[in-house]
């Protein structure tokens, strides 16, 4: 048996006390000694933090350890040259896709994350985030948290310092208060200008259908942060303040493990973006990591999830849906129901930034 007792949330497990039973394994223990600080020594390649110019190619393998992210190159720089820094100084995965995470709760010029993200139909930022460990497929979630504006480290925190996996609403904040997050205002002036104008035309664009009424997709927002360690460990987080003026309490894929998010430590992981509620009802992220598993790419087991939406929606789809995977090689996929030309995903390894560009499967 092995009691963790952690002393700070600022990294995986790190300044912790283990205590062995006499059948604890050596190999065992060497798998934990992976999580801490000084994980493994680093390629002499990755001793500069320096990035050379960015390379825009189609999904294609990139060399372990690599950070992904679920946008282009100009959110992809933002969100993994910090979460690329804290892994050359820390050796922590976890802590590199939570710094990369942050970054984009943190910034009001995304409305689709954390602060300033788009509120429901009430006016109130309600956040949702999961997070997902591959050692021991451990993972942790919140839903529907107000006035904290970093949800994965509250995600994080759940999987670490509880057996649970899900908080949600005021139980979930009270969770983050105990461990000293600060309560704040999480709707900017921009998002609530936003709210008011779609206040303007509630009648025709809420969530309350009328029999045979057609749906409204209004904006939505994400972002997947995915790595795999100079070991082969991965791990990942998804974050969202979900769909634009939904109906309070509305949850959508973003902290649901299997949807949202999911990996298997032994084949890869995945990540969702876009229309929540059919992530969930074909397990998406689930659904692409078992692609992997029967002996896909990351690039076709994407594919694949966005065939099976359509599919299941009888081969039309008038929404968006983005998956992105990485497998234990440290190769990349992204792919999309519908969309532009142009970057849908970024990676960042010892080799620099590429923005990668993907498929787009077009439904009718």
């Amino acid at each position: 048996m092995l009691i963790f007792k952690s002393k700070s949330h600022g990294s995986y497990v790190h300044s912790m006390e283990l205590v062995m039973a006499k059948d604890y394994s050596r190999r065992d223990f060497v798998r934990i000694g992976a999580l801490g600080a000084a994980a493994a020594p680093v390629l002499a390649a990755q001793t500069t933090a320096g990035m050379p110019q960015t390379d825009v190619k189609s999904a294609d393998a990139v060399h372990r350890p690599v950070i992904l992210c679920s946008r282009g190159e100009a959110w992809g720089r933002k969100v993994l040259e910090p979460a690329w820094q804290t892994w050359l100084e820390k050796r922590s995965m976890l802590d590199a896709v939570e710094r990369g995470a942050n970054v984009v709760e943190l910034d009001p010029e995304d409305q689709s994350v954390g602060y300033g993200g788009w509120p429901n139909e009430e006016g109130v930022v309600e956040l949702d985030a999961c997070v997902m460990a591959g050692p021991f497929h451990q993972c942790g979630a919140v839903a529907g948290l107000q006035n904290i504006k970093t949800p994965s480290s509250v995600a994080r925190l759940v999987m670490e310092r509880t057996d649970h996996i899900l908080l949600v609403g005021a139980g979930a904040k009270q969770f983050a208060l105990r461990f000293g997050f600060k309560e704040e205002e999480l709707l900017t002036e921009a998002s609530r200008q936003g709210w008011l104008k779609w206040k303007a035309g509630l009648s025709k664009e809420d969530d309350w259908l009328e029999p045979g009424e057609k749906r409204i997709y209004r904006p939505t927002g994400t972002i997947n942060v995915l790595g795999v360690d100079d070991r082969g460990d991965l791990f990942g987080i998804t974050t969202t303040s979900g769909l634009a003026f939904k109906i309070p309490g509305r949850v959508g894929d973003s902290p649901i493990i299997g949807a949202g998010l999911y990996l298997d430590n032994e084949i890869g992981a995945a990540g969702a973006t876009g229309r929540g509620e059919e992530v969930i009802r074909t397990c998406g992220s689930f659904y692409t990591v078992s692609k992997m598993a029967q002996g896909l790419s990351p690039q076709a087991a994407c594919e694949a999830a966005c065939r099976r939406i359509i599919e299941v929606n009888g081969g039309k789809a008038d929404f968006n849906v983005k998956f992105i995977a990485v497998n234990k090689a440290g190769e990349t996929g992204c792919a999309q129901l519908k969309g532009s030309e142009g970057t849908h995903l970024s990676c960042i390894s010892a080799q620099g930034l590429q923005a990668q560009q993907g498929t787009i499967q077009m439904a009718k």
